[in-house]
């Protein structure tokens, strides 16, 4: 008979033949997290096994959840502070000691891996002695910390190190954060079996418990030797001057997790597995209480909770997914769309004015298809379905029945207007109406069909098959259904979307456009063009800025501000240009540099690929008598003139989220993660918003009104506000 005790997080199973199931079961949460109910429990558990050493069998690890084990309850990270840090120290030291007490146990102790166990759930795993994982696609394993900002806190540098190596550790878990599916982390070493169900799950560590009456960890027994070496050894030593290299993705913007992990995996290897414990402990304390962390936690966690979870999905709206798609246009964009929309199991009908046309935009998916098979992340069958989902055409007939339409013809209004009008009585009556565009009003290309509140933007990025965000758009007439629809039909896609309302430019093109003109304008300043992209790199944009403007090209950007100030001025407005208008002109007009696609722009292209900037920039532009650039301020005048009109976004209405404009900004406009997005960066700066407002008077005053804080960021700063959606 089985006796049971229920701890408070963890319950406790003792079979008959002494073999202990921990059943990981947070009464009060949908998943486990490693909260201080449950470091309670674990030191409760950790003192049993410890005081029962001798009557027990073997250990077995498992959950009651759908997941295995969330991770560090992040609630209780983001809010550490300096007054709060030798707490939070002690309380991820209680956890090592207690995972201690299991790996020591003398006994067989088995995960098995129900569902992701990442983060403090692998970490977990990591102190059993063999790992089962359920062959299934909701299980994951690995240790993402460092996307958060984090270091793994439980063990996970000090436990991966000498179980891989210090440079194998650092490249295959710790500082990219991958998340491995079952069988590639079998191929990784992450797990010992995969399970093809629950039964089997548990019948695996049950066996093992079975074949193995006493088990340790490698690195316990005599002798044990960290793989590759430490510092002291040549194999290693050799490496340590390249192993900051590692680090090179962060392009000298400031990401402490990375350079805190790559020094807590180095010196682990030179002190004992407790001391190990405290250095990761003591580099991990230094994060929470960074703003740095607390920017990326509330971004990449909280907001983006928000986000996925429907925050900005009208209430009430039934849930409703699409079966059949017409995607209007097989250029690349549509092509991405289509691409999208059928690996997500919808069937999609793909046209364009010639079926030849509509033939290579599958082509697009085909090659998609063909990669993944050779890199083994699909089977040739699943591609086969996915592609067959795919019907080319360009016989408007064939639309017959779509519930959906996403339109990604050329940014032009009448053109936009005429293929609706071909196709509104073609598909089903009630089809959602959806046109891609990045730039023109909603409002206005809702005219050109009949069901107006049926008629949305989705503004996609591109590549559309990588980039994981959506804007959608909210026209004057568009009704709540539509937007729920399309919310719905996003999240099916497996995007995220955004929610806002109809203006020109919407909210990404318009504010990261801002960014482009800033860059362009410190070339026209007479800045050397090199020191341009080199504080674009060092704020953290994973695209420099002149280089970004050639891969959209000079014309558009000029066509847009043309339109613009059409529109200005046809409303009795005066308007006002950008000193980086007569850049672009110059650049057009006296030198023929278009961008990319013209071959010349602000960088010199050979066959296509980019071989330099354009010495004539500094012929034409740099002043060689200039003050050296101030990369410090070259990079905030980046940051905040995207910020600040992002501000200007919520105080018009555009915004309505605070979570939509730091998930848009950093999914879709390339704003640097580590700031959280453009309005969590305002929180963040150092004096908070009365410190943004006082940086951001100094660059009105030297800069332009640009730069001068908007009435809303006034206010929050006055009475001692955040930007929160709370």
């Amino acid at each position: 008979m089985d006796t049971t005790t229920r701890p408070t997080t963890i319950r406790w199973e003792e079979s008959d033949d002494h073999v202990v199931t921990l059943v990981l079961d947070d009464p009060d949460q949908s998943v486990n997290t490693m909260n201080a109910a449950f470091i309670d429990s674990l030191d409760a558990v950790a003192a049993r096994l410890a005081e029962r050493r001798d009557a027990i069998r073997g250990v077995i690890v498992t959950s009651a959840k759908k997941s295995f084990f969330a991770g560090g309850d992040l609630r209780d990270l983001i809010s550490v502070s300096p007054g709060t840090a030798e707490a939070s120290f002690e309380a991820g030291m209680r956890v090592k000691r207690s995972l201690r007490v299991l790996e020591t146990l003398g006994k067989p102790v088995v995960a098995a891996l129900n569902g992701a166990a990442l983060g403090g759930g692998y970490e977990i795993a990591l102190a059993c002695h063999h790992r089962v994982v359920l062959d299934s696609p909701a299980a994951r394993v690995g240790l993402p910390e460092v996307t958060l900002g984090l270091l793994p806190g439980g063990g996970g540098v000090t436990r991966t190190v000498r179980m891989f190596g210090v440079t194998d550790a650092l490249r295959k878990v710790l500082l990219e954060g991958t998340q491995y599916g079952p069988a590639r982390a079998l191929e990784a070493g992450l797990v010992d079996e995969i399970a093809a169900d629950p039964s089997e799950l548990l019948a695996r560590a049950r066996a093992f418990v079975d074949a193995h009456p006493s088990s340790a960890q490698p690195w316990d027994a005599p002798g044990h030797r960290i793989p590759g070496g430490t510092p002291s050894h040549p194999e290693l030593a050799a490496q340590l001057p390249s192993l900051p290299a590692l680090l090179k993705k962060t392009g000298g913007a400031p990401y402490p997790a990375p350079r805190n992990i790559l020094a807590a995996a180095v010196e682990s290897t030179q002190v004992d597995l407790d001391t190990a414990f405290e250095v990761e402990a003591r580099y991990l304390t230094e994060l929470v209480t960074g703003q740095i962390t607390k920017n990326m936690i509330q971004a990449f966690f909280f907001d983006l909770q928000a986000v996925n979870s429907g925050a900005g999905r009208p209430k009430g709206a039934a849930p409703r997914k699409v079966t059949r798609v017409a995607v209007l246009g097989a250029g690349m964009m549509g092509a991405g769309i289509a691409y999208s929309c059928a690996r997500a199991g919808i069937d999609v009908v793909l046209k364009d004015v010639a079926l030849e046309a509509a033939v290579k935009g599958k082509g697009y998916s085909e090659k998609l298809c063909a990669k993944a098979v050779a890199k083994g992340r699909t089977s040739q069958e699943k591609a086969d379905a996915l592609l067959a989902r795919i019907t080319p055409t360009a016989e408007a007939a064939d639309l017959a029945g779509c519930d959906a339409v996403i339109e990604a013809v050329f940014e032009d209004t009448a053109l936009k207007h005429k293929v609706f009008q071909e196709i509104q009585h073609v598909v089903a009556p009630d089809a959602l109406l959806c046109s891609n565009t990045s730039t023109l009003p909603i409002t206005a290309l809702a005219e050109g069909v009949e069901r107006q509140d049926d008629f949305i933007g989705l503004h996609f990025f591109s590549p559309v098959d990588r980039m994981p965000l959506v804007e959608i758009i909210k026209g004057e007439r568009t009704g709540d259904e539509a937007l729920a629809r399309a919310f719905d039909l996003v999240r099916q896609i497996n995007k995220t979307p955004i929610v806002v309302n109809d203006s020109r430019g919407f909210f990404t093109s318009r504010v990261i456009g801002r960014f482009i003109d800033e860059g362009v304008a410190m070339v026209g300043e007479g800045i050397e063009p090199a020191s341009v992209e080199q504080a674009a790199a060092q704020a953290g944009y994973p695209a420099k800025v002149l280089s970004l403007m050639d891969e959209l090209t000079l014309t558009l950007p000029r066509r847009i501000r043309e339109e613009t100030r059409r529109a200005v001025e046809a409303s009795g407005r005066e308007w006002e240009p950008h000193p980086a208008d007569a850049v672009v002109d110059r650049m057009i007009d006296d030198f023929g540099r278009p961008g990319r696609s013209g071959g010349a722009g602000f960088y010199d292209y050979v066959d296509g690929k980019r071989a330099g900037l354009w010495p004539g920039l500094r012929e034409h532009f740099t002043d060689p008598a200039g003050q050296p650039a101030d990369l410090t301020g070259m990079k905030e005048r980046m940051l905040f003139v995207e910020a600040l009109d992002s501000v200007r976004c919520l105080e018009e209405g555009v915004l309505t989220s605070v979570a939509d404009a730091n998930i848009g900004s950093l999914l879709g406009i390339g704003f640097p993660p580590w700031t959280g997005g453009v309005l969590q960066y305002i929180n963040g700066y150092e004096g908070g918003l009365p410190g943004f407002v006082a940086r951001a008077r100094e660059l009105a005053e030297k800069h332009g009104d640009r730069f001068a804080p908007p009435e809303l960021l006034l206010r929050k700063a006055e009475r001692g506000e955040t930007f929160t959606d709370s």
